[in-house]
C-alpha cells in the first residue's frame, strides 16, 4: 500500500507559489534561511499558547507573560532569529512586549479557557497525511467550534484557502471530536461555526462564518489536483519578480544556473562566494532587472559584513586599550567623540522661545541646537539649561587608510 503524502496549509502554498522551490524543500530537504517574521511570530504564539494552556485553573499574569516571552526570546541569537543586526532584533524584542502588554490590557479580564491551543492535528483522507497547527479552538457549545488563527505580520488579510483546510480538517478530526465529546458527551456531529483571524499587533480580529459545502469540495479538488501532480514529480518552476527576489534557493536554482540541481540533500544551500551578478554557467542574468537585482543584494550582503566586521574590530580595539593598528594593507585608527542629543523637543523649544533663540535654529533639529552650545552670543546660562535638556551619546568611528606597500 503506497504511503500517504504528508500535507499540511504551507506546504500547498509554497508549491502554488513555485513547485521548484517546492521541490528543494521538501523534496532535496534544504532548509530555508531563518526568517525574522518567523521567529517574531513563534515567540508570540508561544506566549499565547502559555496563556491559555487549557491545563491550567488560572491564568499567568502580566509580569508572568512577560518573563516567558524573555525566555522564549533569549533562547536563540539575532543571526539564528534570521534579524539583519543585534539592534533589529532588539527592535523585535521591545515590540514582543508592547504586544503582549496591550493584548492583557484589552482582554486580560475577559480571559477564558479554550477547548485547545497549538493543537496538532494529524488526518489522514484521500490519500493525504494532513497536519495542521490549530492555535486556538473555542467551543461554543452543542457540538459548535470557533477556530482563531493568531496573525503577527504587518497586515491581515482573509486567506481563504487556510480558513478551507481548517474546517475540512477540524470537521473530520477524529482528536477534536474527543475533546469535545470530554466536554459534551452528547454530541453527535462536529461543526465550525466561526472562523477567526486575530492580528495580535493591532488587537484586530476578523471573524468569518463556515465556507459552504460547495466551496469545500472546490477547495478539496484543488488540494487533491497539487497532491497529484506532487506524486507526478511535477516541480517545473514558476519565476516570477516575487517569487524569486527573496527566494534561498536562488543561487542554485535551474531559472538561474541553466541546469538541474544534482547537488547534496539534507542541509541549507551554500551561498554563491563568487560575484553573484554571474552566472554559474559564466553568463550574465537574463536580463538587466535580474542584473540590477543580484547587485543590490551583493552591495547589501557586503554592506551589512562591513558593519559587522567594524563592530567587531571597534570591540577588540577598546578591550586592549588600541587608538590605531595596522594590518598588512590597511592600518585602523578609533576616532572616539560624542554629541549631546536633545530628547525633550517641547521643552527644548520652550526654552529658545523663551530666550529669543528661537529664529537663530530656524528648524531646531538636534544639530542646529547644538551649534547654540558653540555659540558666544548666547549666555552661559541658558547653554547650561539646554545642556541638562540633553544627554551624551559617546560614538566611536573607525577609520581605515591603504598603508604604503
Amino acid at each position: 500500500m503506497a504511503k500517504n503524502l504528508s500535507f499540511s496549509y504551507s506546504k500547498m502554498g509554497m508549491y502554488k507559489e513555485c513547485p521548484q522551490k517546492y521541490k528543494f524543500r521538501y523534496v532535496h530537504m534544504l532548509p530555508e534561511k531563518p526568517k525574522y517574521y518567523f521567529a517574531f511570530g513563534s515567540a508570540l504564539h508561544a506566549v499565547m499558547e502559555f496563556i491559555f494552556d487549557p491545563a491550567k485553573l488560572s491564568f499567568p499574569t502580566l509580569p508572568q507573560a512577560l518573563e516567558f516571552f524573555d525566555n522564549v526570546w533569549g533562547k536563540t541569537n539575532f543571526e539564528q532569529k534570521g534579524y539583519a543586526s543585534a539592534a533589529k532584533e532588539l527592535e523585535g524584542y521591545y515590540e514582543g512586549r508592547r504586544i503582549i502588554e496591550s493584548y492583557y490590557a484589552a482582554n486580560g479580564a475577559n480571559f477564558v479557557h479554550p477547548l485547545s491551543t497549538e493543537m496538532k492535528s494529524t488526518l489522514e483522507m484521500d490519500g493525504l497525511n494532513l497536519i495542521s497547527i490549530l492555535d486556538r479552538v473555542d467551543y461554543l457549545g452543542d457540538g459548535k467550534i470557533k477556530i482563531l488563527d493568531y496573525k503577527t505580520g504587518k497586515t491581515i488579510q482573509r486567506e481563504p484557502d487556510q480558513l478551507y483546510m481548517y474546517q475540512k480538517v477540524v470537521e473530520n478530526s477524529p482528536a477534536v471530536k474527543q475533546l469535545v465529546l470530554a466536554k459534551d458527551p452528547a454530541v453527535k456531529e462536529i461543526k465550525v461555526e466561526q472562523l477567526s483571524f486575530y492580528h495580535l499587533p493591532t488587537l484586530k480580529e476578523m471573524s468569518f462564518e463556515r465556507a459552504s459545502d460547495k466551496e469545500i469540495f472546490t477547495f478539496w479538488q484543488g488540494v487533491l489536483q497539487i497532491a497529484d501532480k506532487i506524486r507526478a514529480g511535477q516541480f517545473e518552476p514558476t519565476p516570477g519578480e516575487n517569487q524569486c527576489r527573496w527566494c534561498d534557493y536562488r543561487n542554485i536554482c535551474p531559472v538561474f544556473t541553466g541546469r538541474e540541481y544534482t547537488g547534496s540533500v539534507g542541509y541549507a544551500p551554500k551561498p554563491v562566494a563568487a560575484d553573484t551578478s554571474t552566472l554559474a554557467n559564466g553568463s550574465e542574468p537574463a536580463n538587466p532587472q535580474d542584473q540590477l537585482s543580484e547587485k543590490i543584494d551583493r552591495c547589501g550582503a557586503l554592506e551589512e559584513e562591513v558593519k559587522k566586521l567594524h563592530q567587531e574590530i571597534i570591540t577588540l580595539f577598546k578591550q586592549n586599550h588600541f587608538k590605531r593598528h595596522f594590518g598588512k594593507n590597511y592600518q585602523a585608527e578609533l576616532i572616539e567623540n560624542a554629541h549631546l542629543e536633545f530628547t525633550d523637543k517641547n521643552k527644548v523649544i520652550s526654552l529658545l522661545r523663551e530666550q529669543g533663540l528661537l529664529a537663530k535654529v530656524l528648524v531646531p533639529t538636534q544639530s542646529t541646537i547644538a551649534h547654540l552650545l558653540e555659540d558666544a552670543s548666547v549666555a552661559e546660562a541658558v547653554k547650561a539649561q539646554l545642556r541638562a535638556l540633553a544627554k551624551q551619546i559617546e560614538q566611536e568611528t573607525l577609520v581605515l587608510h591603504k598603508t604604503d606597500e
